[in-house]
């Protein structure tokens, strides 16, 4: 008897997990960006706020109030020839404790011919015990733009909050021209609070953060450390195969958060989303 409930609690467990998937492409027509197919499936959703002049912006909302174990999330985006996109989130995204199977979010971004994505959604929060799997897939021409950051916090330090067990795997692949240019897998499991105390690791840290930039060289990296004043945590910067890349780790959300600001003040001469400035 104990056998079968475990099996049905299981059974009862798999089929209330959130399971989302957002997929949708944008064009240029007339040098003005509009939309040109959506499609949404279950608590994963996106919205277009009024067009800023010839760019369009996008924003995710996840109606499931977070994600927690066994969730699945997939966004598939296309930037069409000469199409501008924005992407954001309406908040920062929250992973909560798992006591089995993973999360995970599985992100493949399209950018074509003489287009530009900016891919800056909020932060990720981390809680004890969360489990998540993300991979990424960045697919660009040739010509193509992208300015693309990801801040992970490993529990909330304001609140008292610290991640002590878990899981986190993040892989990400970029490809330009068809060739495959920068690979990155970055695992932490079992005891991620004493790893993130290690000096190799974050030092004690509980953020970290990237900003990949393309196309990047050695101008934009300088034209970078010049704001080193005003990092509040660390910074490192540097560029090869075409892009540039910056990384962050900070004591807490706030500091990190605000040397990414910094950064993208000057990689990108477009303004930051409105959300990320409330």
């Amino acid at each position: 008897m104990h056998g079968e409930l475990s099996v049905a609690a299981a059974e009862t467990f798999a089929a209330n997990r959130a399971v989302g998937a957002v997929a949708f492409s944008v064009q240029a027509r007339d040098g003005v960006t509009r939309r040109s197919a959506v499609h949404e499936e279950g608590s994963l959703r996106v919205r277009f706020p009024a067009p800023e002049g010839a760019g369009l912006s996008a924003v995710f909302v996840n109606t499931a109030g977070g994600i927690a174990s066994g969730d699945r999330f997939d966004i598939r985006i296309d930037v069409d020839a000469g199409a501008r996109l924005t992407v954001t989130t309406a908040a920062a995204e929250k992973i909560y404790r798992s006591p089995g199977p993973e999360s995970r979010l599985d992100i493949a971004l399209r950018v074509a011919s003489e287009a530009h994505l900016a891919w800056l959604p909020q932060e990720t929060i981390l809680f004890d015990r969360a489990r998540v799997t993300r991979r990424i897939d960045l697919d660009l021409a040739e010509d193509a733009s992208l300015l693309l950051c990801e801040i992970v916090v490993f529990g909330r330090t304001a609140m008292g909050e610290q991640m002590q067990q878990g899981l986190f795997s993040d892989r990400w692949r970029l490809r330009r021209g068809g060739r495959l240019v920068f690979a990155e897998t970055v695992r932490l499991d079992g005891d991620i609070g004493a790893k993130l105390t290690r000096p190799a690791v974050a030092n004690g840290g509980a953020a970290i953060g990237t900003a990949l930039i393309v196309p990047g060289d050695e101008a934009l990296v300088e034209r970078i450390r010049k704001a080193a004043e005003r990092f509040g945590g660390e910074v490192g910067v540097s560029a090869w195969n075409g892009f540039a890349m910056a990384r962050f780790c900070a004591q807490d959300a706030a500091r990190l958060r605000a040397d990414m600001m910094a950064v993208l003040d000057r990689a990108s001469p477009s303004a930051l989303p409105r959300l990320w400035l409330q």
